[in-house]
């Protein structure tokens, strides 16, 4: 399976450029599916068609993509339509994260369906790439691209069926509560690496082109978000307001690169909670990412956040009632609504709680605008992962199913572990050790002080708190909770501490206050003075550890400190290394 990449340069001199083009063309099988970029110094688009001539002569008269002044085809004899469709979508994916050029395709909504031989044809797509790059197209390396950020969260990603159908309602939604003057609140529902993020994302993406006219040049049924580009949806989305929410400030961090590179997106529409409650923007639209994670009125890390919490309050609703959340104020500051949502992940008790978190999802469900997320995007263990998972943290797990080629492995030697770590990040990048906060933090006062030690091995925790899985000094840290949640590695070495422990006698799983040092994790909210509400503890961890362990793409390695824990998971691994 050979592919070629033949190149033409249009000249604004010659009368007869596209005779010439013909030329070529009828030599590479025009009436066969090819994937083609147009692109100068600055801007590509990339595209696939049946019909090469008909649609570069379309592209001559865009405006926009007239001025691409080469193109460049790709050609197989042997690709059929799904696999050029395939190849399309990772080089527009590649392009947009390499960032050399900025990619002016719009997001158009291709379903990342399997077909036959599917492997055999993502391998000549890597040599396709490799191509492109040997003619100075790419500035970074294949594994360089696919590990970014820009790469994971990209709008520009084949969706799967139910993230399809979750942003075609949604956006079929909006359009249409503009015309008839109503609020909507939508909720999309999933669990760890179900791409909740790139569901937000793509909504933001699809919203933002079709207000500023950028028609993706696509007929086939496969990308049928094109339907949403008419005039008057562009008429109706005119001056419209985006705001995209992220309450963890490492990931809003991160987020902002994303943004910053994607063509119609911006790093202002990324605002916090308190941003939100404290400016004078309304917003037409707030996409809250990792919704969960959003307060309830509770002590803050410092005095000044707590007094933005209550001027928020009084500003908004006239005093600072201890029933009022964050979500009340992006509720009061905007029209429409999508909350991205996982009450699995909430991991402190100032979190949005579990009642009121059920009541959203009734409401959105009642009102039609619910979507749940089922497909497992990001551990390739499968969709059983998860779960096993939580029964393991519970104790109840009995066996571990079999995950394929999911490289998870038990440690009882907490250098062993560290090796492989190190090992996996020097031949394919990111992988990481992360940890329950079952230490405190040390370092953060005396920065020559260890704040971690296991096995006569002594670790600092992630010595920033802003973008740590991409900081310099991440292979020689462990992170938290606050510095993974959301994010993607390669590998994860998890330490579970002494937080979560095992009954010798009972074989009860348990929380362990002595050995929790997170103190923002243990403020109760406000309002539990009055009610005198407790804390599920123990559930809190068990969300923390399973946010952990279900980071790692392609593997997950797993050291327990508790002793009569450490048996039991290590009984686990043994049966199935019998089996």
């Amino acid at each position: 399976m050979n592919s070629e990449i033949v190149t033409y340069e249009s000249n604004p001199d010659s009368h007869n450029e596209w005779g010439i083009l013909t030329a070529i063309l009828k030599n590479h099988a025009t009436n066969w599916p090819i994937v083609y970029t147009l692109d100068n110094d600055r801007q590509i688009y990339i595209g696939e068609t049946g019909s090469a001539l008909r649609r570069l002569s379309e592209h001559s008269k865009n405006k926009d993509k007239s001025k691409l002044a080469r193109a460049h085809i790709v050609h197989n004899t042997q690709f059929n339509k799904s696999a050029s469709l395939d190849l399309e979508s990772l080089l527009i994916q590649m392009f947009a994260a390499d960032n050399k050029y900025d990619v002016i395709n719009a997001t158009g909504g291709l379903i990342n369906g399997d077909y036959y031989d599917r492997q055999r044809y993502n391998d000549e797509f890597r040599k396709i790439f490799e191509q492109f790059r040997d003619l100075g197209m790419f500035n970074h390396t294949w594994d360089s691209i696919r590990n970014s950020d820009l790469f994971k969260w990209s709008p520009f990603k084949a969706l799967t069926e139910d993230q399809h159908i979750a942003v075609g309602q949604m956006v079929e939604g909006i359009l249409a509560s503009i015309r008839s003057n109503a609020q909507t609140e939508s909720v999309v529902s999933g669990g760890p690496g179900t791409g909740k993020t790139i569901v937000a994302v793509h909504v933001l993406k699809l919203l933002v082109d079709i207000a500023e006219r950028r028609r993706p040049l696509k007929d086939d049924e496969s990308w049928d978000f094109s339907k949403f580009f008419t005039e008057e949806n562009a008429d109706l989305l005119e001056g419209f307001t985006f705001g995209f929410v992220i309450p963890q400030q490492s990931l809003r961090e991160t987020m902002g690169k994303v943004f910053k590179a994607t063509l119609g997106l911006n790093k202002a529409m990324l605002v916090s909670p308190f941003k939100v409650g404290s400016g004078k923007e309304f917003y037409d639209l707030l996409i809250v990412d990792e919704a969960h994670r959003l307060g309830v009125r509770a002590p803050q890390a410092n005095g000044s956040l707590n007094n933005r919490f209550a001027d928020n309050n009084k500003n908004l609703f006239g005093s600072d009632d201890v029933r009022f959340t964050q979500l009340d104020w992006i509720r009061k500051r905007s029209n429409h609504r999508i909350l991205m949502l996982d009450s699995g992940q909430s991991i402190r008790p100032s979190d949005l709680d579990n009642p009121l978190i059920e009541d959203i999802v009734a409401t959105a469900k009642k009102s039609n605008n619910f979507y749940p997320l089922r497909t497992q995007m990001r551990v390739k263990a499968g969709s059983d992962y998860e779960k096993f998972i939580r029964e393991m943290l519970s104790g109840v797990a009995t066996d571990i199913p079999d995950f394929g080629d999911y490289d998870f492995r038990f440690f009882d030697s907490i250098e062993a572990m560290e090796a492989q770590v190190r090992k996996r990040d020097a031949t394919g990048g990111f992988a990481r050790l992360v940890a329950g906060y079952a230490w405190p933090w040390q370092s953060k006062r005396d920065p020559s002080k260890f704040d971690i030690e296991i096995g006569g091995r002594s670790y600092h925790w992630n010595q920033t708190d802003k973008d740590w899985i991409n900081s310099s000094n991440s292979i020689d840290e462990v992170g938290s909770i606050h510095t993974t949640q959301g994010y993607d590695l390669n590998y994860t070495g998890v330490i579970i501490g002494q937080d979560l422990r095992m009954d010798p006698r009972t074989k009860e799983v348990f929380f362990d206050k002595s050995h929790y040092f997170d103190r923002g994790g243990m403020k109760m909210p406000t309002r539990a003075k009055e009610t005198g509400e407790k804390a599920d503890f123990l559930s809190f961890v068990q969300n923390i550890y399973t946010v952990l362990l279900t980071r790692g793409i392609n593997g997950t390695y797993l050291y327990v400190c508790d002793p009569t824990l450490r048996d039991y998971v290590a009984g686990l691994f043994a049966k199935r290394s019998t089996a």
